[in-house]
């Protein structure tokens, strides 16, 4: 739906009925498919057809949501995964093998961080975090010639960062790699990572694209920008012969636009699994349908509540790339100019253990390991999603002690802003 507006697409992408066919995306749960002839589904196993044959590497349902998210965010080529986990694990093992070496920011979620530092490093890869505020001098020390791609979230969770995207773009392209960004919190609504220069988007579906906490899911979409053949030499997965596809080549056969999706289903989601559901898939195109709406709701509360704590006399500190005085507020400005997110990250004067008391207190907002929800929700980073980091790592992805994440849904934002005063005069009593 090329030339159509974001909301447009929001609606109406992906699954494009003809004559007679249903007005909603249908779930096709099967898991196999039907042909008349053993040679038509040779030509499937070969890469030489398009077309379905197994549910774990392609399904009809699944790709229409991946191509309306691929539309969403102005790429070429999109597959789903079960995860956001298995996304961003995807989006680099499709490039770096054993023996590579990538480069990402160390604010990244608590999750990704522990699946790039300790997880991937078991299979051969090495990782350099560096600060998303680092020289420029260090930046360009991290990179070596086996470095494969450097690896960024648009606005960083929970520390809630705003990725300096031209910055790091051009800094990875000078030295002939990708840039890897996961927009999952900025949602493409509010920010199209590859019109700053990204390469590489990756999702977790599970949160504003879904929006409902209904379905865990993921999604990598490929710009079609970077030119592996230039940087050969560097990417022989993608450049070389596939000897499992009789010696194919995915870069002629598929060209830049397709390449390296194609790749990332054909032989890592046929070995590894890791394959969305079609149900799941219904469910995050229904929650894909209002994304736009919800967006801007969560906004506006987030920015609402950030405002009233930034003047409560509990509160140390609080984090919003909306607020004015926010360090991330300029490049919030250039990168996020239709608003960033509805989290936001704030510090209690009384410390870790205020904290956590101030959690138990909210009627509204529950406690939960999730965020991005049309229902508000708050955590603790420092003793649940990053509780495997030292004290150290911590301080390096910016997470405090006393730092509260809080993701303010859709609800009326006098009632959000009244339970968090309700919250934190009882604690204080």
């Amino acid at each position: 739906m090329s030339g159509h507006s974001l909301s447009t697409i929001c609606v109406q992408g992906g699954w494009r009925p003809k004559n007679g066919d249903p007005r909603q995306l249908p779930i096709v749960q099967s898991t196999t498919f039907k042909y008349d002839s053993g040679e038509l589904m040779a030509k499937l196993f070969d890469l030489e057809a398009s077309g379905y044959f197994y549910s774990r590497l392609q399904n009809p349902t699944c790709d229409s949501v991946a191509a309306k998210i691929a539309a969403l965010e102005g790429g070429t080529a999109a597959m789903l995964t079960s995860s956001g986990q298995a996304a961003n694990f995807f989006a680099v093992f499709n490039i770096a093998n054993a023996g590579d070496h990538v480069i990402a920011l160390s604010t990244i979620y608590g999750g990704t961080y522990n699946l790039f530092a300790v997880t991937m490093k078991k299979m051969g890869i090495e990782f350099t975090f560096l600060s998303p505020d680092c020289s420029t001098e260090e930046l360009e020390a991290a990179f070596r010639p086996n470095t494969k791609a450097l690896f960024g979230e648009t606005i960083a969770n929970p520390a809630l960062n705003v990725l300096d995207i031209e910055r790091f773009a051009k800094a990875a392209h000078a030295h002939g790699v990708p840039l890897i960004v996961d927009n999952t919190f900025a949602t493409p609504v509010n920010c199209r990572p590859f019109e700053w220069g990204a390469d590489i988007v990756t999702h977790s579906t599970t949160k504003y694209m879904d929006g409902h906490g209904c379905a865990v899911g993921g999604c990598i979409v490929d710009s079609g920008n970077f030119d592996w053949t230039v940087h050969a030499e560097k990417f022989p997965g993608l450049t070389t012969p596939d000897e499992s596809y009789h010696g194919l080549v995915y870069t002629e056969r598929f060209g830049l636009s397709g390449a390296y999706i194609t790749k990332a289903t054909a032989q890592l989601m046929r070995d590894l699994g890791s394959a969305q559901s079609p149900q799941s898939a219904y469910l995050l195109n229904l929650g894909l349908e209002s994304l736009h709406l919800r967006m801007a709701q969560h906004c506006a509360n987030a920015l609402a509540l950030a405002q009233f704590l930034q003047k409560h006399p509990a509160v140390s500190w609080v984090r919003y790339p909306g607020l004015e005085d926010d360090p991330e507020y300029d490049r919030a400005r250039k990168y996020l100019s239709r608003g960033s997110c509805g989290v936001i990250s704030f510090g209690l004067k009384a410390g870790r253990q205020a904290a956590q008391d101030f959690m138990q207190k909210l009627t509204i907002a529950a406690i939960e390991t999730h965020v991005a929800d049309a229902r508000s929700c708050c955590l603790h980073p420092a003793s649940t999603t990053h509780r495997q980091l030292s004290d150290e790592e911590l301080v390096a992805c910016g997470i405090a002690p006393e730092l509260v994440r809080l993701s303010c849904g859709i609800e009326s934002a006098e009632d959000l802003i009244a339970d968090v005063a309700q919250a934190l005069d009882a604690i204080a009593a």
